[in-house]
């Protein structure tokens, strides 16, 4: 006679909600917690999630799409949840003017919860409260820099998909709220489970790579000029080489002099800043993903010709050493409690 899966309490999940919220950052989540729930129910086990649309008023709560969300609990009243996840907003300055009782409820709630969740630019919510102060956090990559400057005490990492401090996790925007989510669901019910989710919504478990993936070359993908277009995307594609200002507008078909000017009108930046800034990303990257490459394998692959060149890149710009940035958000850095 084999025994039955025992179950164990739902968990409950609030997902906070206010006008102009962003609505995939809503039903990604939502839509992970209901497929971990199915599968859970086809290993004949009860749910393992019970979810709620919460906001400081009941009924609907319009988002920055023509669907809304109906509220059908008030935040901060009834017991609290196990973990509440608070959605970000395309203008989320305003969002936070217009909500100044979402950062009260965030500093109330925080200690009664297990976990607090910060989706995109719903960050600002935390820091506003004072919660992030001292910690690593993630946002949306168009709003790091907005949030390093009102919250300079929080550590903005630009690149990260998902951060977890603690009780808090913060995520990057809007699909990264499905990463997180379907890491909360690895940490409650293991990998086996958070698979077979991610499998369901065609997601990987855990995306390769960071923000800056998307940054740099969606950012020369928007270039208009086809000339600089295609430089841009020579340069990303062979950061492991000697690449000189002579070479790339022979490429353009320019005059270097022309080429360093039609350059920076078009992309904002010199040459030189690009091919710098591409390089900082590329090696952010591997130290993220392969805790075990030399740092001077590292060096040489984004075209440095010494560690100490790749060291003194990362302090004049990150403020930290390789090394010290691996520790912090290589491998399952991003995913592990930093207390």
């Amino acid at each position: 006679m084999t025994s039955s899966p025992v179950s164990l309490p739902p968990q409950t999940v609030q997902i906070v909600v206010y006008p102009g919220f962003k609505a995939l950052e809503a039903v990604g989540p939502l839509s992970v917690f209901d497929y971990a729930n199915v599968h859970l129910a086809r290993r004949g086990q009860g749910p393992g999630y019970v979810v709620s649309v919460a906001a400081e008023a009941l009924g609907p709560v319009r988002s920055d799409t023509a669907m809304s969300l109906e509220a059908t609990q008030v935040v901060g009243q009834g017991a609290a949840p196990d973990t509440a996840l608070i959605v970000g907003s395309r203008e989320i300055e305003r969002a936070l003017a217009a909500s100044p009782g979402l950062v009260h409820w965030a500093q109330t709630v925080a200690p009664q919860l297990k976990r607090l969740v910060a989706l995109c630019s719903g960050s600002f919510f935390l820091a506003a409260a004072g919660l992030l102060d001292g910690r690593a956090a993630a946002t949306h990559w168009s709003v790091t820099d907005l949030l390093q400057q009102r919250y300079p005490a929080v550590q903005v990492d630009p690149d990260a998909i998902y951060v977890h401090s603690g009780k808090f996790w913060t995520s990057a925007g809007v699909t990264a709220g499905i990463d997180l989510a379907l890491a909360l669901v690895e940490e409650d019910f293991g990998r086996t489970l958070a698979l077979e989710v991610a499998r369901d919504l065609v997601m990987y478990l855990k995306r390769p790579g960071g923000q800056s993936q998307f940054s740099m070359h969606l950012a020369s993908q928007a270039t208009r000029h086809p000339g600089i277009r295609e430089v841009q995307a020579w340069v990303l594609s062979h950061l492991d080489q000697a690449i000189s200002l002579s070479a790339l507008a022979s490429k353009a078909a320019m005059s270097e002099r022309n080429f360093r000017r039609v350059f920076l009108q078009e992309c904002g930046s010199s040459p030189s800043e690009f091919i710098e800034t591409a390089r900082l990303e590329a090696a952010r990257r591997r130290l993220e993903e392969a805790n075990n490459l030399p740092l001077k394998t590292v060096a040489a692959q984004v075209g440095f010709q010494s560690e100490q060149a790749l060291r003194s890149l990362f302090l004049r710009r990150l403020g930290i050493t390789p090394q010290a940035y691996r520790e912090r958000f290589g491998g399952a850095a991003q995913s592990k409690p930093d207390d």
